[in-house]
Protein backbone atom coordinates (compact mmCIF):
# COMPACT_ATOMS: atom_id res chain seq x y z
CA UNK A 1 0.00 0.00 0.00
CA UNK A 2 2.79 2.38 0.96
CA UNK A 3 4.69 1.81 -2.40
CA UNK A 4 1.45 2.39 -4.37
CA UNK A 5 0.94 5.95 -2.56
CA UNK A 6 4.38 6.92 -3.43
CA UNK A 7 4.26 5.68 -6.88
CA UNK A 8 1.32 7.63 -6.75
CA UNK A 9 2.74 10.88 -5.25
CA UNK A 10 6.05 10.80 -7.54
CA UNK A 11 3.34 10.77 -11.12
CA UNK A 12 1.57 13.84 -9.63
CA UNK A 13 4.84 16.08 -8.97
CA UNK A 14 6.33 14.69 -12.62
CA UNK A 15 2.92 15.93 -13.98
CA UNK A 16 2.72 19.20 -11.75
CA UNK A 17 6.76 19.97 -12.70
CA UNK A 18 6.64 20.90 -16.26
CA UNK A 19 3.77 23.53 -15.46
CA UNK A 20 5.24 25.03 -12.15
CA UNK A 21 8.69 25.72 -12.70
CA UNK A 22 8.08 27.20 -16.06
CA UNK A 23 5.97 29.69 -14.28
CA UNK A 24 8.37 30.02 -11.55
CA UNK A 25 10.91 30.48 -13.70
CA UNK A 26 9.73 33.27 -15.65
CA UNK A 27 8.41 35.26 -12.70
CA UNK A 28 12.00 35.24 -11.15
CA UNK A 29 13.41 36.27 -14.49
CA UNK A 30 10.64 39.44 -14.81
CA UNK A 31 11.15 40.41 -11.24
CA UNK A 32 14.71 40.54 -9.16
CA UNK A 33 15.17 39.83 -5.39
CA UNK A 34 15.66 43.31 -3.87
CA UNK A 35 16.18 44.61 0.08
CA UNK A 36 12.98 45.66 2.20
CA UNK A 37 14.79 49.27 2.78
CA UNK A 38 14.83 49.65 -1.69
CA UNK A 39 11.06 49.25 -1.91
CA UNK A 40 10.01 50.09 1.54
CA UNK A 41 9.96 52.96 4.30
CA UNK A 42 9.05 53.04 7.93
CA UNK A 43 5.98 55.33 8.88
CA UNK A 44 7.05 58.41 10.34
CA UNK A 45 10.28 59.14 9.40
CA UNK A 46 10.59 61.75 6.65
CA UNK A 47 11.66 64.71 5.62
CA UNK A 48 10.57 68.27 6.01
CA UNK A 49 10.90 71.03 3.30
CA UNK A 50 11.63 74.49 4.80
CA UNK A 51 11.04 77.98 3.03
CA UNK A 52 12.07 81.82 3.24
CA UNK A 53 12.87 84.74 1.03
CA UNK A 54 16.36 86.27 1.24
CA UNK A 55 18.75 88.72 -0.73
CA UNK A 56 21.67 88.13 -2.86
CA UNK A 57 23.87 90.72 -2.33
CA UNK A 58 27.36 91.63 -4.62
CA UNK A 59 26.16 90.46 -8.23
CA UNK A 60 27.66 92.29 -10.71
CA UNK A 61 25.39 94.87 -12.30
CA UNK A 62 22.84 91.61 -12.48
CA UNK A 63 20.21 92.41 -9.79
CA UNK A 64 16.89 93.18 -9.76
CA UNK A 65 15.24 96.28 -11.08
CA UNK A 66 11.57 95.63 -9.65
CA UNK A 67 11.05 97.20 -6.21
CA UNK A 68 10.67 94.02 -4.10
CA UNK A 69 14.43 93.84 -3.57
CA UNK A 70 14.34 97.38 -2.42
CA UNK A 71 11.46 97.11 -0.34
CA UNK A 72 14.03 94.21 1.13
CA UNK A 73 16.63 96.18 1.48
CA UNK A 74 14.78 98.85 3.27
CA UNK A 75 13.06 96.46 6.35
CA UNK A 76 16.62 94.87 6.48
CA UNK A 77 17.90 98.56 7.30
CA UNK A 78 15.14 98.98 9.45
CA UNK A 79 16.59 96.07 11.77
CA UNK A 80 19.75 97.69 12.49
CA UNK A 81 18.34 101.43 13.41
CA UNK A 82 18.52 102.63 10.00
CA UNK A 83 15.32 104.48 8.18
CA UNK A 84 15.84 104.28 4.39
CA UNK A 85 13.28 105.29 1.32
CA UNK A 86 13.11 103.30 -0.93
CA UNK A 87 13.82 105.88 -3.54
CA UNK A 88 17.29 106.52 -2.37
CA UNK A 89 18.20 102.97 -2.88
CA UNK A 90 19.72 102.73 -6.29
CA UNK A 91 21.13 99.04 -7.06
CA UNK A 92 21.84 96.91 -9.08
CA UNK A 93 23.65 94.32 -6.87
CA UNK A 94 21.13 92.71 -5.30
CA UNK A 95 18.44 90.21 -6.01
CA UNK A 96 15.26 88.94 -4.51
CA UNK A 97 15.37 85.34 -3.99
CA UNK A 98 13.36 82.41 -2.48
CA UNK A 99 15.41 79.43 -0.36
CA UNK A 100 14.33 76.02 -0.12
CA UNK A 101 15.71 73.05 1.74
CA UNK A 102 14.70 69.63 2.55
CA UNK A 103 15.47 68.95 6.86
CA UNK A 104 16.45 65.40 6.23
CA UNK A 105 14.85 62.74 9.06
CA UNK A 106 16.66 62.38 12.07
CA UNK A 107 18.50 65.65 11.29
CA UNK A 108 19.75 67.29 14.85
CA UNK A 109 20.59 71.22 15.36
CA UNK A 110 24.14 72.14 14.48
CA UNK A 111 24.55 70.26 11.18
CA UNK A 112 24.11 71.59 8.05
CA UNK A 113 22.18 71.02 4.47
CA UNK A 114 22.45 72.23 1.31
CA UNK A 115 19.91 74.96 0.22
CA UNK A 116 18.65 75.81 -3.18
CA UNK A 117 18.66 79.97 -3.81
CA UNK A 118 16.06 81.52 -7.18
CA UNK A 119 15.70 84.97 -8.52
CA UNK A 120 12.16 86.01 -7.23
CA UNK A 121 12.37 89.07 -9.47
CA UNK A 122 13.88 89.96 -13.40
CA UNK A 123 17.63 89.23 -11.89
CA UNK A 124 19.63 87.95 -14.73
CA UNK A 125 22.42 86.04 -12.55
CA UNK A 126 23.13 85.57 -9.76
CA UNK A 127 26.55 84.59 -10.37
CA UNK A 128 28.83 85.92 -8.04
CA UNK A 129 26.53 87.10 -5.18
CA UNK A 130 26.42 86.31 -1.22
CA UNK A 131 23.28 85.24 0.21
CA UNK A 132 22.63 86.90 3.80
CA UNK A 133 21.34 85.39 7.01
CA UNK A 134 17.47 84.19 6.04
CA UNK A 135 15.53 82.14 8.22
CA UNK A 136 13.74 79.09 6.66
CA UNK A 137 10.19 78.31 8.21
CA UNK A 138 8.46 75.28 8.03
CA UNK A 139 4.79 74.68 7.55
CA UNK A 140 3.69 75.70 10.59
CA UNK A 141 5.08 78.96 10.46
CA UNK A 142 8.78 78.05 12.78
CA UNK A 143 12.16 78.64 12.06
CA UNK A 144 14.02 75.19 11.64
CA UNK A 145 16.82 76.95 9.86
CA UNK A 146 19.02 79.77 8.94
CA UNK A 147 20.55 79.80 5.45
CA UNK A 148 23.81 82.24 4.59
CA UNK A 149 26.97 81.40 2.17
CA UNK A 150 28.44 82.40 -1.44
CA UNK A 151 25.66 81.24 -4.38
CA UNK A 152 27.34 78.54 -6.67
CA UNK A 153 24.77 78.28 -9.99
CA UNK A 154 27.07 75.86 -11.94
CA UNK A 155 26.99 78.38 -15.03
CA UNK A 156 28.02 81.92 -16.80
CA UNK A 157 26.05 84.62 -18.60
CA UNK A 158 28.31 87.07 -20.66
CA UNK A 159 27.41 89.49 -23.50
CA UNK A 160 26.69 93.43 -24.33
CA UNK A 161 24.13 95.56 -26.41
CA UNK A 162 24.00 93.10 -29.40
CA UNK A 163 24.73 90.08 -28.46
CA UNK A 164 25.00 87.53 -24.99
CA UNK A 165 26.18 84.17 -24.45
CA UNK A 166 25.18 81.85 -21.34
CA UNK A 167 25.46 78.17 -20.17
CA UNK A 168 23.43 76.28 -17.71
CA UNK A 169 20.89 78.76 -15.75
CA UNK A 170 22.22 81.24 -13.75
CA UNK A 171 19.27 82.72 -11.99
CA UNK A 172 19.39 79.19 -9.84
CA UNK A 173 21.60 78.29 -7.50
CA UNK A 174 22.93 76.10 -4.82
CA UNK A 175 24.78 76.71 -1.36
CA UNK A 176 26.50 73.52 -0.10
CA UNK A 177 25.91 73.22 3.55
CA UNK A 178 24.39 76.84 3.83
CA UNK A 179 22.04 76.20 6.29
CA UNK A 180 22.50 74.98 9.95
CA UNK A 181 19.87 73.18 11.74
CA UNK A 182 18.55 75.62 14.62
CA UNK A 183 15.45 73.27 15.87
CA UNK A 184 15.47 69.21 16.11
CA UNK A 185 12.27 67.61 14.68
CA UNK A 186 11.27 64.60 16.68
CA UNK A 187 10.60 61.33 14.69
CA UNK A 188 8.31 58.74 15.98
CA UNK A 189 8.58 55.66 13.71
CA UNK A 190 7.90 52.85 16.96
CA UNK A 191 4.59 52.93 18.63
CA UNK A 192 4.43 51.75 21.66
CA UNK A 193 5.08 47.83 20.77
CA UNK A 194 4.53 48.09 16.39
CA UNK A 195 5.73 50.00 13.66
CA UNK A 196 4.55 50.23 10.20
CA UNK A 197 6.43 49.46 7.12
CA UNK A 198 5.11 51.82 3.71
CA UNK A 199 5.36 50.33 0.26
CA UNK A 200 7.02 52.87 -2.00
CA UNK A 201 4.82 50.96 -4.97
CA UNK A 202 1.55 49.82 -3.12
CA UNK A 203 0.52 46.15 -4.22
CA UNK A 204 -1.09 43.52 -2.26
CA UNK A 205 1.09 40.63 -3.68
CA UNK A 206 4.07 42.36 -2.31
CA UNK A 207 2.75 43.74 0.68
CA UNK A 208 1.92 39.27 1.53
CA UNK A 209 5.54 38.95 -0.15
CA UNK A 210 6.95 40.96 2.44
CA UNK A 211 4.88 40.05 5.68
CA UNK A 212 5.82 36.45 4.52
CA UNK A 213 9.28 37.35 4.61
CA UNK A 214 9.46 39.25 7.95
CA UNK A 215 7.12 36.01 9.44
CA UNK A 216 10.19 33.37 8.43
CA UNK A 217 13.05 35.85 10.00
CA UNK A 218 11.54 36.75 13.39
CA UNK A 219 8.32 34.48 13.72
CA UNK A 220 4.47 35.77 12.97
CA UNK A 221 5.19 39.17 13.89
CA UNK A 222 4.13 41.19 10.59
CA UNK A 223 0.56 41.66 8.73
CA UNK A 224 -0.38 43.26 5.95
CA UNK A 225 -3.44 45.92 6.57
CA UNK A 226 -3.69 46.58 3.18
CA UNK A 227 -1.78 47.41 -0.20
CA UNK A 228 0.44 49.77 0.85
CA UNK A 229 0.93 49.01 5.02
CA UNK A 230 2.26 46.04 6.66
CA UNK A 231 2.72 46.04 10.65
CA UNK A 232 5.08 44.67 12.46
CA UNK A 233 5.30 43.87 16.09
CA UNK A 234 8.87 44.26 17.74
CA UNK A 235 10.39 40.44 18.89
CA UNK A 236 11.28 39.88 22.50
CA UNK A 237 14.57 40.12 21.67
CA UNK A 238 14.44 43.90 20.53
CA UNK A 239 11.89 45.04 22.47
CA UNK A 240 14.60 47.76 23.66
CA UNK A 241 16.16 48.56 20.54
CA UNK A 242 13.63 49.22 17.84
CA UNK A 243 16.61 51.02 15.69
CA UNK A 244 18.41 47.44 15.52
CA UNK A 245 15.26 45.62 14.57
CA UNK A 246 14.58 48.19 11.70
CA UNK A 247 18.01 47.34 10.44
CA UNK A 248 17.73 43.79 10.29
CA UNK A 249 14.25 44.59 8.23
CA UNK A 250 16.33 46.89 6.16
CA UNK A 251 18.26 43.48 4.95
CA UNK A 252 15.78 41.07 4.38
CA UNK A 253 15.15 40.23 0.84
CA UNK A 254 12.11 39.03 -1.29
CA UNK A 255 10.94 39.12 -4.88
CA UNK A 256 8.24 42.38 -5.20
CA UNK A 257 5.50 42.37 -7.98
CA UNK A 258 4.49 44.46 -10.06
CA UNK A 259 1.15 45.69 -12.34
CA UNK A 260 1.72 44.91 -16.32
CA UNK A 261 1.50 48.46 -17.46
CA UNK A 262 3.12 50.27 -20.76
CA UNK A 263 4.02 54.06 -20.61
CA UNK A 264 3.97 55.82 -23.68
CA UNK A 265 4.70 59.43 -24.47
CA UNK A 266 3.73 60.73 -27.64
CA UNK A 267 5.84 63.66 -27.11
CA UNK A 268 9.25 62.06 -27.10
CA UNK A 269 8.16 59.09 -28.72
CA UNK A 270 8.87 56.90 -25.41
CA UNK A 271 7.43 53.72 -25.10
CA UNK A 272 8.12 51.68 -21.93
CA UNK A 273 6.82 48.55 -21.08
CA UNK A 274 6.47 45.74 -18.35
CA UNK A 275 7.70 42.55 -18.52
CA UNK A 276 4.57 40.74 -17.62
CA UNK A 277 2.16 42.55 -20.50
CA UNK A 278 0.50 40.11 -22.81
CA UNK A 279 -1.63 40.78 -26.00
CA UNK A 280 -4.10 38.61 -26.79
CA UNK A 281 -4.20 37.02 -30.63
CA UNK A 282 -4.15 40.39 -33.00
CA UNK A 283 -3.16 40.81 -36.73
CA UNK A 284 -1.60 44.26 -37.33
CA UNK A 285 -1.80 46.08 -40.46
CA UNK A 286 1.08 48.77 -41.06
CA UNK A 287 1.19 51.27 -44.38
CA UNK A 288 2.61 54.60 -44.57
CA UNK A 289 1.06 57.20 -47.33
CA UNK A 290 3.60 59.77 -48.31
CA UNK A 291 2.73 62.94 -50.11
CA UNK A 292 5.00 65.57 -51.03
CA UNK A 293 4.59 68.64 -52.20
CA UNK A 294 7.68 71.41 -53.40
CA UNK A 295 7.41 75.03 -54.88
CA UNK A 296 10.11 75.70 -57.48
CA UNK A 297 9.10 78.75 -58.63
CA UNK A 298 10.74 80.29 -61.99
CA UNK A 299 11.64 83.56 -62.87
CA UNK A 300 10.67 84.48 -66.97
CA UNK A 301 12.72 87.41 -68.47
CA UNK A 302 11.60 88.74 -71.91
CA UNK A 303 13.24 89.15 -74.65
CA UNK A 304 15.25 91.93 -75.63
CA UNK A 305 14.24 94.90 -76.54
CA UNK A 306 10.53 92.91 -76.55
CA UNK A 307 8.66 95.51 -74.22
CA UNK A 308 7.74 93.16 -71.84
CA UNK A 309 8.43 92.51 -67.78
CA UNK A 310 10.09 90.09 -65.80
CA UNK A 311 8.04 87.77 -64.23
CA UNK A 312 7.70 84.89 -61.68
CA UNK A 313 5.68 81.70 -62.66
CA UNK A 314 5.04 79.47 -60.37
CA UNK A 315 5.50 76.01 -60.37
CA UNK A 316 4.42 73.27 -58.29
CA UNK A 317 5.45 69.46 -58.14
CA UNK A 318 3.59 66.71 -55.81
CA UNK A 319 4.12 62.95 -55.38
CA UNK A 320 2.26 60.71 -54.06
CA UNK A 321 3.80 57.50 -52.90
CA UNK A 322 1.98 54.65 -50.74
CA UNK A 323 4.08 51.46 -49.54
CA UNK A 324 2.93 48.16 -49.98
CA UNK A 325 0.93 47.66 -46.15
CA UNK A 326 1.92 44.89 -44.06
CA UNK A 327 0.41 42.53 -41.72
CA UNK A 328 1.74 41.46 -38.57
CA UNK A 329 -0.21 38.52 -36.94
CA UNK A 330 0.99 37.75 -33.33
CA UNK A 331 -0.20 35.00 -31.31
CA UNK A 332 -1.97 34.61 -27.81
CA UNK A 333 -0.23 35.35 -24.86
CA UNK A 334 2.42 37.14 -27.25
CA UNK A 335 4.36 39.70 -25.56
CA UNK A 336 4.82 43.67 -25.98
CA UNK A 337 8.54 42.85 -26.27
CA UNK A 338 7.09 40.40 -29.40
CA UNK A 339 5.25 43.04 -30.77
CA UNK A 340 8.03 45.74 -31.04
CA UNK A 341 10.26 43.69 -32.28
CA UNK A 342 7.93 42.83 -34.98
CA UNK A 343 6.86 46.36 -35.65
CA UNK A 344 10.83 46.94 -36.25
CA UNK A 345 10.84 44.28 -38.23
CA UNK A 346 8.74 45.96 -41.05
CA UNK A 347 10.10 49.44 -40.03
CA UNK A 348 7.71 51.25 -37.70
CA UNK A 349 9.25 54.32 -36.38
CA UNK A 350 8.39 54.59 -32.38
CA UNK A 351 5.19 57.13 -32.85
CA UNK A 352 3.45 54.18 -35.28
CA UNK A 353 4.13 52.11 -32.11
CA UNK A 354 2.42 54.24 -30.08
CA UNK A 355 -0.06 54.29 -32.16
CA UNK A 356 -0.77 50.87 -32.95
CA UNK A 357 -0.31 49.84 -28.80
CA UNK A 358 -3.53 52.54 -28.47
CA UNK A 359 -5.25 50.48 -31.09
CA UNK A 360 -4.42 47.68 -29.50
CA UNK A 361 -5.93 48.69 -26.12
CA UNK A 362 -8.68 49.77 -27.62
CA UNK A 363 -9.45 46.20 -29.02
CA UNK A 364 -9.34 44.77 -25.85
CA UNK A 365 -5.97 42.47 -26.48
CA UNK A 366 -3.79 44.53 -24.35
CA UNK A 367 -4.25 42.89 -21.24
CA UNK A 368 -2.50 45.44 -18.82
CA UNK A 369 -2.74 49.09 -17.88
CA UNK A 370 -1.94 51.67 -20.69
CA UNK A 371 -0.47 55.19 -19.13
CA UNK A 372 -0.37 57.90 -21.41
CA UNK A 373 1.99 60.78 -20.28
Amino acid sequence: MFKRFAAISVLSFALAAPFCLPALAAEQALSPVVRVKDIAAVEGVRANQLTGMGLVVGLPGTGDRTGIAMRMIRNMAEQYGLALDTKDIRSRNVAAVSVVCNLPAFARSGQSVDVLVSALGDARSLEGGVLLQTPLKAANGQVYAAAQGPVTTGGFSAGGAAAQVSKNITTTGRIPGGAIIEKDVSMEFADGSKLTLLLRQPDFTTAQRLASSINAKFGQVAMPVDAGRVEVAFPPAYSQSPASFVASLEQLQLRPDMTARVVINERTGTVVMGGNVKISAVAVSHGNLTVAVAEAPKVVQPEPFAGGQTAVVPRTQVAVEEQKGQVVSMPASSSVEDLVNALNSIGATPRDIITILQAINDAGALHGELVVM
